[in-house]
């Protein structure tokens, strides 16, 4: 199948991007972003585009896709609602309703959070209105994946140097706690793996949680 990713640059897309390399179901893997990923591979080509609210000038270049593995998000913390909003939802959505247009047969996989919809946090809140978006949107499937705790592995770190900082540090725990408490913590790995499987297969869940995405994987 052929793969969109976009957010390939950040910690959950590089772990997607390497799977969907990796990956003998995959056949071509396109990233869409600002900035190049710095990886050369066969089966990878990238479309550097500034404005991801508006793809229309690289239409050509994202037509005839399978999939697309939604990845591109930012942290609330010390973020306004404003700059939040556009990054979280305007992004998605716009992509969404573009990519539903050029793909007919597209599966769209939205990576959100654990959490979601479920407290009064501006976060919580907004990623909520970005699910309901992508799940009213005309794609042959859509689902939305709210991972918790995501351990990153094989080099990938995260692009927010306290992030970084805290992985680092915490690498030991993390590995002991996706042992002891496999439903709450996923590895970049995993999530890159139960992403494909859900695209080949399907869920019987839109909206899955951590547990969904490790039942993917051992299904």
């Amino acid at each position: 199948m052929k793969v969109l990713i976009f957010g390939a640059t950040g910690m959950v897309g590089q772990g997607v991007l390497r799977e969907a390399l990796r990956s003998d179901a995959v056949t071509t893997v396109c990233t869409v972003g600002r900035s190049t990923t710095g990886i050369r591979h066969p089966k990878l080509r990238e479309v550097l585009h500034g404005n991801l609210l508006d793809l229309s000038a690289v239409e050509d270049q994202l037509t005839d896709f399978d999939a697309c593995f939604f990845c591109l998000g930012s942290s609330s913390a010390g973020a306004d609602e404003t700059t939040f909003t556009r990054i979280n939802y305007d992004m998605p959505v716009a992509a969404g309703q573009q990519l539903a247009r050029w793909n007919s047969a597209m599966k769209f996989v939205y990576v959100s959070g654990a959490g979601t919809g479920s407290s009064n946090a501006m976060w919580a809140k907004v990623k909520k209105r970005t699910e309901d978006a992508l799940l009213a949107m005309p794609f042959k499937a859509a689902y939305m994946f709210r991972p918790g705790v995501i351990q990153p592995l094989h080099g990938i770190r995260s692009k927010t140097p306290l992030y970084h900082a805290f992985y680092v540090a915490a690498a030991p725990l993390l590995s002991a706690a996706r042992r002891w408490f496999p439903s709450a913590v996923v590895s970049t790995e995993e999530i890159g793996q139960a992403m494909i499987a859900v695209v080949e297969t399907g869920y019987a869940k839109q909206i899955l949680e951590s547990a969904d995405i490790r039942s993917l994987l051992n299904s």
